[in-house]
C-alpha cells in the first residue's frame, strides 16, 4: 500500500510541479516524440551539459514509463546535499553510481544489466560527464557493452539543446532560456562494442548537427532583419482572418509569428507549438477585463496596457522564436494614436498626431516653447516619464478600409457580447481615424502603406497583401507567393 501511494505521488509531482514549471519558466520544445510510441522496453541515450538534462528527458516521457525509467547518476555528487539527494532519488529513481568505487569487484554495468533484465529501461549519458560548451564529448564504452549483451532493447537517441545554457556548470541559479529536445528514431546496433559506441555518439552528433536542431537555436545576429508587419482596421473589417492567412503564407519559406488575440508561430506552412511566455498570458487576462468593460471609461485603462503587453511582446518573440517576420493584428502605437479620437476628437489633427507618433516611439524632442502636446494629451507625459514611450513601430502596414455597417454585421455573426466601443457611429470614427494616422505615418515616418477595400473578398485582399509584402521586401531571400 505504502509503494502504492509512493508512486502517486511520484506521477502527481511530475504532472502537477515539475513539468508546469519547465514549460512556464524555461519553455520546452520536443521534436520526435512519436519515437518512443509501442516501445516496451528502451534506453534512452543523451548528450549531457546540465542538471536539467534528467528532468527534460522526463519531461517527454508517457507517464507510463515514469515510474520503471532509471538514468544513471554519480551518487558522490548528489550526496553533497541530503535534501538534493532524497528528491532525486524520489523522482527519478536513479541506478546510483559510486565512480571511486569502480573496480574488477564493483563494475556499475553488471548492476545497469540488472534492472535491463529486469524489464526496466534506462536514461545513459554515454559522454561520462557534464561538458561545459555545449558540445558532444566521446562517449565511453559502456553503451557499447550494454548494448551488446542487450540488442533486443531499441536505442533511442536523443539530443538536448539549451540546458547547457539555462544551467551550466557550475551555476546555482537557472536562466529562463528555451530548451529543445530532438528525439531519434529507435536503434538496434550490431558489430563489437567500440563499432557501436562509435556509431550511437555519430548519431547523436549527427542530431546536433541537424537542420531542426539548428533551425531552434536563437541566431541574434539576424533580428535586425526581422520585418514587422501590421495590419489595421476597425473591428470587423477582417484583419484577424487576413494577418492570420499571411502569417501561414509567409511561413512556407521562413517562421513567422503572429500577434493578435492570441500569440502564434507558423513553420513550414503549419501552426507549430511554441514556449507559452509569462507576459502572453498576463496580457490574456488584461485583455479579457477590456472586451467585458460597460464604458468607454472603464475601457481605457486594461486596454492601455493591454497593448502595452503587446508591444513588449514583440522583443519576447524575437528572443526566443527567432523568427523571419511578425504580423500584427493591429499596431499598439498605430492603435494608441487612432483610439485618440473617441476620448478627445478635438485634438485629433495631423500636427497632433505626428507628435504623439514621435513620443510614443521616443523620436520626439520637445523644446521648451513646444510642449502643447502634453497638456492636450497629459497620458504622453506620464508614459514619457515612466519610460513606457518605447513603443515600435512597423515596417510595412496594410489598412483594411472596411465599411461600418459591413463590419456591424459580421460582428453580429460572431453571436458574442459586443465591447463598447462595437457601434457604427464609434466605428466610423475609427475607421477615419485610422485612414489619417496611416497618411501621417506614409507621409512623415516614411513607413510604406497599403490601403486595401475590406469589403472585398478574403481571397482577394490576401492577394493584394502578399504582393504588396513582397513589393516592399528588403531581405535578401525573396518570398514565394502561393496565392
Amino acid at each position: 500500500m505504502k509503494k502504492k501511494v509512493k508512486s502517486l505521488i511520484v506521477i502527481l509531482i511530475h504532472l502537477l510541479i515539475l513539468r508546469p514549471l519547465l514549460r512556464i519558466f524555461f519553455g520546452v520544445n520536443i521534436d520526435g516524440k512519436y519515437n518512443l510510441k509501442k516501445l516496451k522496453q528502451f534506453i534512452i541515450i543523451s548528450n549531457h551539459n546540465s542538471h536539467l538534462d534528467i528532468i527534460l528527458l522526463f519531461y517527454f516521457l508517457p507517464l507510463k514509463y515514469i515510474l520503471n525509467t532509471h538514468p544513471i547518476a554519480a551518487k558522490e555528487y548528489f550526496e553533497k546535499s541530503k535534501i538534493g539527494f532524497f528528491l532525486v532519488d524520489l523522482l527519478f529513481s536513479p541506478i546510483w553510481i559510486t565512480r571511486k568505487k569502480i573496480n574488477r569487484e564493483y563494475n556499475p554495468l553488471n548492476e545497469i544489466k540488472k534492472i535491463l533484465s529486469e524489464g526496466e529501461n534506462i536514461i545513459i549519458f554515454p559522454e561520462g560527464t557534464r561538458g561545459s560548451s555545449g558540445d558532444i564529448k566521446h562517449f565511453k564504452s559502456g553503451i557499447g557493452r550494454i548494448a551488446v549483451e542487450h540488442n533486443e532493447i531499441p536505442i533511442i537517441p536523443v539530443f538536448l539543446f539549451g540546458p547547457e545554457r539555462v544551467m551550466p556548470k557550475n551555476t546555482i541559479l537557472p536562466l529562463p532560456l528555451w530548451n529543445n529536445i530532438l528525439v531519434g528514431p529507435p536503434q538496434h546496433p550490431h558489430g563489437s562494442h567500440q563499432e557501436i559506441t562509435r556509431s550511437l555518439e555519430k548519431l547523436v552528433c549527427e542530431l546536433s548537427e541537424s537542420e531542426k536542431a539548428y533551425r531552434h537555436c536563437r541566431h541574434i545576429d539576424k533580428k535586425d532583419n526581422i520585418v514587422t508587419i501590421a495590419f489595421l482596421g476597425i473591428d470587423g473589417s477582417g484583419k484577424s482572418t487576413i494577418s492570420r492567412n499571411i502569417s501561414l503564407l509567409l511561413s512556407e519559406n521562413s517562421r513567422s509569428v503572429y500577434i493578435s488575440d492570441s500569440l502564434e508561430c507558423y513553420e513550414n506552412g503549419k501552426k507549430k507549438k511554441i514556449q507559452p511566455l509569462i507576459a502572453e498570458k498576463t496580457r490574456n487576462t488584461i485583455n479579457m477585463y477590456a472586451k467585458n468593460a460597460g464604458s468607454l471609461k472603464s475601457y481605457k485603462i486594461p486596454k492601455l496596457i493591454e497593448l502595452l503587453f503587446r508591444d513588449y511582446l514583440l522583443n519576447e518573440t524575437k528572443r526566443w522564436y527567432n523568427p523571419e517576420y511578425i504580423i500584427q493584428d493591429g499596431s499598439p502605437l498605430l492603435n494608441l494614436t487612432a483610439w485618440s479620437i473617441i476620448y478627445k476628437e478635438k485634438a485629433f489633427k495631423k500636427k497632433n498626431i505626428l507628435n504623439a507618433m514621435q513620443i510614443l516611439s521616443a523620436r520626439y524632442r520637445a523644446g521648451n516653447k513646444n510642449k502643447t502636446i502634453f497638456k492636450i494629451f497629459p497620458e504622453l507625459l506620464l508614459m514619457k516619464k515612466i519610460r513606457l514611450n518605447r513603443l515600435k513601430l512597423p515596417d510595412l502596414i496594410i489598412f483594411l478600409d472596411t465599411n461600418p455597417a459591413i463590419s456591424i454585421k459580421r460582428i453580429n455573426k460572431r453571436g458574442k457580447r459586443k465591447q463598447v466601443h462595437e457601434t457604427k457611429e464609434k466605428l466610423e470614427k475609427l475607421k477615419d481615424a485610422y485612414r489619417v494616422v496611416c497618411e501621417v505615418t506614409e507621409n512623415k515616418l516614411k513607413i510604406p502603406v497599403l490601403t486595401i477595400n475590406g469589403n472585398n473578398s478574403i481571397k482577394k485582399i490576401t492577394s493584394q497583401a502578399m504582393k504588396f509584402i513582397i513589393d516592399h521586401n528588403t531581405r535578401e531571400n525573396s518570398i514565394q507567393s502561393s496565392v
